[in-house]
């Protein structure tokens, strides 16, 4: 894949809506002797560029500006990039996770690479979007930590008290590869566009920090360079993901303190949040005090909740298969797999926990919980019809399939099924139109309102598009 250099954006980051209408931060990416932006335009004027960081040799630029309802977009150095503005009638949402793989995915073809992603761009340009989610793993950078002495063993060996300069030289390092990894996703020819016209709001996995983070041995996270490459991935997810710095924090996030970076933003008629899954968890924790604090006080508006959680929260009982694979010497290297899902011996209380928050907001308006990470597309759904909950999963948009043999076997493990709360059961569905639980093609998934009414399509890389799916 062509390398890039060093230039990106605008990439726009939805910020919220209220009565002046949609809120929107625009980021740019120049190298540091490169001149500014310029004033981004809008109906309302003219705004200057924000010096917001400058890393590995970078220096990035926001725009904070305002759309009012109906304006068709804005300006920047010459060019005009549409947004759609209407939020309160019929509007469309994409929904992406997984972009890109474990080992290689610099060296991948471009176009083989992100070819669902140019699928996506042609139906913004049929029918805009008015907000891109994407649900974890927006980048892979398991191979950032490779290269340097420090972390070349990662994580299996880790030295025991590194010195100070060389943890700050590691620093650097993570720096250079984790904005390589993000400028090869953020300026890939046929996406640029698609970010420079359309808002996204994303919520972090394990692989945008490394692969298993939080479910790997503490020996390993809490030393001194696993908190290194936490630091590192932490504020290049801010930066890159939401326009961010540590500054920022208590106006986007809702815990203040930045302790867990779960958000929640409002829409006319919607609530979308979505919990942190990562930032304090541990292998016997999904989220700590100040992640259940943000969760269990969230009280939702609107007609409809979405509630993006980057692991699967309905799924089937892995529980089992985690009991099984212990007691098989070499399966026991996916374990740390198996410690990422909400089924895991290790979170099932915490998981009941969320399954009753799930309800309890139900009690005010149809809930549908949006999830990535198992490179697959399915569906499920909890209990009886006054109180259904749906879960939908699209993943992943760039990440290769697995064989078509392995989702059939975990449709079969799946046809067991699991009741964690009483009186709610949790199935797995096939898609709309497929005979299968699980689909082993790339894809993504598109929310539609029309008429007060949401229905979902998933865009299957063979396939094509699935029926539509009414979420009532």
């Amino acid at each position: 894949m062509v390398q890039n250099d060093g230039f990106a954006g605008p990439i726009l980051h939805f910020r919220g809506c209220d009565g002046d209408g949609m809120r929107l931060a625009a980021i740019s990416v120049r190298p540091e002797a490169a001149p500014p932006p310029g004033a981004l335009t809008t109906l309302a004027g003219a705004v200057a560029p924000l010096l917001l960081a400058q890393v590995a040799g970078l220096s990035v630029w926001r725009h904070d500006f305002v759309l009012a309802a109906g304006e068709a977009g804005y300006s920047l150095d010459g060019r005009d990039h549409p947004v759609e503005t209407c939020l309160d009638a019929d509007i469309r949402i994409a929904f992406v996770s997984c972009n890109g793989e474990e080992n290689g995915d610099l060296d991948r073809d471009g176009s083989e690479r992100n070819r669902m992603w140019a699928r996506l761009a042609q139906d913004h340009a049929r029918a805009p979007f008015a907000l891109l989610l994407q649900g974890g793993d927006q980048i892979y950078a398991d191979e950032a930590t490779h290269g340097h002495p420090l972390s070349e063993g990662w994580p299996d060996r880790v030295p025991d008290h590194p010195a100070p300069a060389d943890l700050k030289d590691l620093t650097r390092h993570l720096e250079a590869k984790f904005v390589q990894r993000y400028l090869m996703v953020l300026a890939a020819e046929g996406c640029a566009g698609l970010f420079a016209s359309l808002p996204s709001l994303s919520v972090w996995d394990d692989h945008d920090i490394c692969d298993g983070w939080g479910s790997l041995p503490e020996s390993r996270t809490a030393s001194a360079v696993g908190q290194a490459l936490f630091s590192v991935a932490r504020r290049m997810y801010l930066l890159f993901q939401h326009g961010a710095t540590d500054a920022d924090v208590p106006a986007l996030f809702m815990d203040p303190t930045g302790s867990n970076l779960g958000w929640r933003r409002d829409l006319p008629g919607v609530t979308l949040f979505a919990p942190d899954l990562r930032s304090e968890r541990h292998r016997r924790r999904v989220m700590g005090d100040a992640g259940w604090a943000a969760v269990e006080s969230l009280r939702p508006s609107g007609d409809h909740v979405f509630m993006v959680s980057s692991v699967p929260l309905l799924g089937p009982r892995l529980s089992l298969l985690e009991s099984l694979m212990m007691v098989i010497p070499r399966m026991q290297h996916y374990e740390d797999d198996l410690r990422d899902q909400w089924q895991s011996h290790a979170h099932r209380d915490e998981w009941r926990r969320m399954l009753g928050q799930i309800l309890r907001m139900r009690q005010a308006a149809p809930v549908t919980v949006l999830s990535g990470e198992i490179h697959l597309a399915t569906r499920a759904e909890m209990g009886p019809e006054d109180t259904k909950i749906h879960q939908l999963v699209a993943s992943g948009i760039s990440h290769r399939a697995p064989p078509g043999a392995y989702a059939r076997a975990l449709g079969l493990f799946a046809g067991l099924g699991d009741a964690p709360l009483r009186g709610h059961p949790i199935a797995i569905r096939p898609l709309p139109g497929q005979k299968h639980r699980y689909v082993a093609e790339r894809n993504f998934l598109t929310l539609d309102r029309r008429d007060g009414r949401w229905q979902a399509v998933w865009h299957l890389e063979n396939s094509g598009l699935t029926p539509p799916l009414a979420l009532d």
